[in-house]
């Protein structure tokens, strides 16, 4: 028996930005998970190409060639290659119907006057300009489908980051803010059409994140997540894959997800 999720993912095209680990990588194999017999394509991107086809291969191996990938190298954060990305994907890739936005860095823990120009800059191409850009980019052809202005999802992950900035996070906390109000704006503006805009904030969850914060270093990682148990990239894939197949008059609009032990972007319980 086909689920009342997979039937409402049949045929449609979903684009992942920042694909090749974390939250990017469990949501499509949630995707594929969710729909693996349905003609469901994805279109995967991040900067490491190699990681992103040894994916596309697993998911390929995992649904028996069911749900077809479309590895693509891209840094969301070059607006030159953002521009030209749709146009350069082959032909069945380019009917999207899902944008998932989750491509996000954070560099540092630097307070101000003492932050690096260049991971302030960093921090903003990628997690603002990027997801601004890579919006952009994939509305047109939602905008072009005739029913009612227009249909699609825009799933843009965001963080706590963005509702409660802390200490040492000025910057990180600034972008993800800007994501929530560019998310909030988009919305009212699309509010005559089908178009679904939508926002998930994670609390604390084991990715990557930590480590390129510290730049590799792993001590200092793995004591972010010391004395508690954090989210993992499936539980946020879980629920990306929930709000996108819904029934299509049903908007998942906002969504905060912690872990059990945090409450709020500074106050966590840790087991000593």
């Amino acid at each position: 028996m086909t689920s009342s999720a997979a039937k409402h993912l049949a045929g449609k095209t979903v684009i992942i930005t920042g694909a090749s680990s974390g939250i990017g990588r469990s949501t499509a194999f949630e995707f594929a998970r969710t729909a693996p017999s349905n003609g469901l394509k994805l279109v995967l991107t991040a900067r490491r190409i190699d990681v992103l086809q040894q994916i596309s291969a697993e998911i390929a191996k995992e649904t028996d060639n069911g749900v077809k990938v479309f590895p693509a190298k891209l840094d969301v954060g070059e607006s030159s290659a953002v521009a030209k990305f749709v146009s350069s994907l082959p032909e069945e890739f380019r009917d999207i119907h899902v944008l998932v936005n989750n491509a996000g860095l954070v560099k540092g823990v630097a307070k101000a006057p003492d932050i690096a120009e260049e991971d302030i800059n960093t921090m903003f191409q990628t997690n603002v300009m990027g997801l601004i850009n890579m919006t952009q980019a994939i509305l047109p052809i939602f905008k072009s489908r005739g029913v009612d202005g227009g249909a699609g999802d825009i799933i843009n992950v965001g963080s706590i980051a963005g509702r409660e900035p802390y200490v040492g996070g000025s910057i990180y906390c600034a972008t993800k803010a800007a994501v929530r109000s560019f998310t909030d704006s988009l919305r009212k503006e699309l509010i005559a059409t089908r178009i679904r805009v939508i926002e998930l904030d994670p609390g604390q969850v084991e990715t990557e994140f930590s480590l390129v914060r510290f730049n590799g270093d792993k001590s200092k990682a793995d004591a972010v997540y010391a004395g508690c148990e954090p989210l993992t990239p499936d539980d946020i894939a879980e629920v990306v894959v929930f709000t996108a197949s819904r029934r299509q008059n049903v908007v998942v609009a906002d969504t905060l997800i912690f872990p059990n032990h945090q409450a709020s972007a500074t106050i966590m319980h840790r087991k000593m």
